[in-house]
């Protein structure tokens, strides 16, 4: 029997390289080993105020990516949060385990919060409906960057506090780090991880950016002044990162590429490192173009919800029983 993984992704803007090779790429290998559920997190998006007709528009892009960067819908459940009722009312039941000053300690809502006159509560309850997202699925794995350990960590204490408070009936899930391309840096600043809310649009690159834009990025990238191609993280970031998107893409070794542009320059290597990045994504915008314009990426959204759905209900059923909450029938 295949192991299950969850993962889901907030809809809200532009999916950078950073969140393909930390996330989305990774997606596509583990749907051959795993059983998947890949969710759009849109109620977690609201947890800092949208745009409504943005926030729409981004959950049905988010979606295109998924199934244009080689997810296939019939080997993974793939749908939206708020499609499937169970989220929220398992989110409830896990902030009625939680404790405030758990939630309060994370580092998260701390970033989040600070310098705010005012957090809306979802803020701080975000953890517990992260952890209904992870249980509802009986999740054996889920895959994450390192800045959501935190969260995770919470999510098994959360499983294991109700398990022996009420019912055990929760799978513990242990979380799953990418070992290869889990910190694509920012193009501007090479000690940053690279995020699509970045005020400068020169430190990412996004899926959906044209190619000349992409080569733009990549030949204003901040590197050094020495002129050799090395990896060398600490004191040469900026290359390095280049290297490690390059390696991840041509499925050249770090040390193959260093042998490549032995005695050349920047300017050629940066050149090649846009044309690999360009050529990457060509069939992905095609194929997202595609579907956006088409009524495919909708059935395929429904039939996922249809499947999440009749998972979800089951174990707040289970939650429900075991919290005592509803009428007993006979």
């Amino acid at each position: 029997m295949k192991k299950t993984i969850f993962s889901g992704i907030q809809p809200s803007g532009s999916v950078t390289l950073g969140n393909y090779i930390g996330a989305l790429k990774q997606f596509v290998d583990l749907q051959e080993e795993y059983d998947c559920y890949f969710c759009i997190v849109d109620q977690h998006a609201i947890t800092v105020a949208q745009d409504r007709l943005a926030l729409r528009k981004n959950i049905r892009s988010l979606a295109a990516l998924y199934i244009a960067v080689g997810v296939d819908p019939e080997k993974v459940t793939l749908f939206i949060q708020s499609e499937v009722p169970a989220h929220a009312q398992a989110g409830w039941m896990l902030q009625c385990v939680a404790y405030i000053g758990e939630l309060e300690r994370m580092t998260q809502f701390k970033d989040k919060s600070h310098g705010k006159e005012a957090v809306s509560a979802g803020l701080l309850t975000y953890p517990p409906l992260m952890a209904a997202d992870i249980l509802l699925y009986s999740t054996d794995l889920v895959p994450v960057g390192e800045d959501q350990k935190q969260h995770l960590e919470l999510t098994r204490d959360l499983a294991e506090r109700f398990n022996k408070k009420y019912n055990d009936i929760f799978t513990i899930p242990e979380v799953r780090i990418p070992k290869v391309g889990a910190r694509v840096m920012s193009l501007v600043d090479p000690t940053k991880k690279m995020s699509k809310s970045d005020p400068n649009p020169k430190g990412f690159i996004t899926l959906l950016d044209e190619p000349k834009v992409i080569e733009k990025k990549i030949k204003s990238a901040v590197t050094d002044s020495e002129g050799i191609v090395k990896f060398d993280k600490e004191h040469k970031p900026g290359i390095s990162n280049l290297l490690s998107i390059y390696s991840i893409f041509s499925g050249e070794t770090i040390e193959q590429l260093e042998a490549k542009y032995e005695g050349k320059g920047y300017g050629e290597f940066k050149q090649d490192v846009a044309n690999i990045v360009v050529d990457t994504l060509a069939p992905i915008q095609e194929r997202y173009h595609e579907l956006m314009e088409s009524d495919e990426l909708d059935l395929i959204l429904d039939r996922g919800a249809e499947k999440a759905n009749a998972v979800a209900r089951k174990m707040v059923k289970k939650m429900e029983n075991a919290m005592g909450l509803g009428r007993k029938r006979k």
